[in-house]
């Protein structure tokens, strides 16, 4: 599929229409229920998956759309797509419920395996990421106006910021990030929810974000071509690329996030299995 402004222009007018009906609710009191796998549902989850649903249907009749609040389509069938729509209409939900902000809108194209496009808008900040490596774009868009991003170099970095899950962790995790003092002067760590950790490598403001337990393909896949057409990449921790669609279950590996690609990151990367 051609990345063309008409197709990103869609896009991202679909992700702030469903950013606003988010907001709708979030200004106001509202029910949470729990989900079979223990995390949060709410009504702004479910109406901003109808409208994106509805609104990709409109501009792509022909591709399929997984989206983390409908019913996921077997092994089956969805083994043999290209190409198709992974969508999280509101990754964060814990966020959203506490009223930190740090939510987000998510809507890839996965073009054989791959997220070739991603729109991440944040309602709150009145902002929309968005990266496509077919045209070697990514930028950052408000209400006004338009960034270009670049993730930051690495070469000659003495420092070290990390992003990390405001709501998930551990012992590993912070073992994990201890080891690195062994290769920068001093390591900084900056707490964030949702998609938003990969947006913060793809604009520069951060350089590495490594996740130490389970995420699903849906929470990642946008943002994940926010970084790599800023620049930056997701690594499995056996060195390759992390991929979509290509088992069973949508739940991803541990993975390591980067802004630089360039840079020889596992020369200095701890090895996870020693944790």
């Amino acid at each position: 599929m051609v990345h063309d402004d008409k197709l990103i222009d869609a896009l991202v007018a679909l992700v702030r229409r469903a950013g606003d009906a988010i907001l709708e609710i979030y200004g106001e009191e509202f029910d949470v229920e729990t989900k079979d796998d223990e995390s949060p549902l709410t009504q702004a989850d479910l109406n901003a998956h109808r409208i994106i649903a509805a609104g990709l249907k409109a501009l792509t009749p022909e591709l399929p759309v997984v989206s983390e609040e409908a019913t996921l389509p077997p092994w089956s069938q969805r083994r043999q797509w290209q190409t198709y729509w992974l969508v999280d209409p509101l990754d964060g939900t814990k966020e959203f419920v506490s009223k930190n902000g740090e939510f987000t809108v998510n809507i890839a194209l996965i073009e054989h395996g791959e997220p070739g496009l991603g729109v991440v808008g944040v309602p709150v900040r009145e902002e929309v990421y968005l990266g496509s490596a077919q045209r070697d774009l990514a930028q950052k868009r408000t209400r006004d106006r338009t960034v270009e991003l670049r993730s930051r170099p690495m070469a000659g970095r003495r420092t070290l910021d990390v992003v990390a899950s405001r709501s998930h962790g551990g012992e590993r995790l912070e073992r994990y990030i201890d080891a690195l003092d062994d290769h920068f002067e001093r390591v900084d760590r900056l707490p964030v929810g949702s998609s938003l950790k990969l947006c913060i490598l793809a604009e520069g403001r951060a350089d590495l974000y490594p996740r130490l337990g389970p995420t699903s393909e849906w929470d990642i896949a946008a943002a994940h071509a926010v970084l790599c057409a800023a620049g930056g990449a997701v690594w499995k921790f056996d060195r390759t690329n992390l991929a979509y669609n290509t088992k069973e279950s949508f739940l991803n590996p541990e993975f390591v996030a980067v802004g630089d690609a360039q840079f020889d990151w596992w020369r200095i990367l701890p090895d996870v299995s020693r944790l």
